[in-house]
């Protein structure tokens, strides 16, 4: 596959690409530095008997869910060495917290990332929702390989030129 040298202007909004289509780090130099906050959750549904192991903390790998915030909370620092066109950033707070739910058999985890700085944390913080989730199944997938991640999305995002709260789907 070859890359066009055709330059186009129409990038229709997407940032990381320049006029000619080629893709680029965005250049934040110009931007104030404020507090930024970002909010993401997903969930793992599995069966029943699994999300018992988990809770109960019988599972062979050890805790569960402790091995999976430790996870998140990594690589949520190492956010920029995983996603090419991120910018590296200073964390000022990461947290993970798990929620079982017994009426589907599942497990929510959300992650709160914050950073003073020019650009957002929103990649950080689902970056850390989906290691998370995958820490999960990694640890319980020797009896059950029939787990499904989804909805793993941003539900705020603060700082910057635009705010958000978004509904769980």
């Amino acid at each position: 596959m070859s890359t066009s040298s055709k330059p186009s202007t129409d990038n229709s909004g997407l940032t990381h690409f320049d006029s000619t289509g080629q893709a680029h780090m965005v250049d934040v130099g110009g931007k104030d530095e404020t507090r930024r906050v970002a909010v993401a959750s997903g969930v793992i549904r599995m069966q029943p008997a699994t999300l018992a192991i988990i809770d109960s903390g019988t599972a062979k790998k050890g805790d569960v869910l402790g091995i999976a915030r430790i996870a998140a909370i990594m690589a949520a620092k190492r956010t920029s060495d995983l996603i090419p066109l991120c910018h590296p950033l200073a964390l000022t707070h990461v947290s993970v917290e798990f929620e079982t739910r017994a009426d589907d058999a599942s497990v929510l985890c959300t992650a709160r990332v914050e950073t003073t700085g020019k650009t957002g944390v929103e990649m950080e913080a689902l970056t850390a929702v989906q290691i998370g989730l995958l820490t999960v199944y990694d640890m319980c997938k020797a009896v059950d390989k029939s787990m499904v991640m989804s909805d793993i999305c941003v539900t705020e995002k603060r700082g910057g030129k635009s705010d958000i709260t978004m509904a769980r789907p």
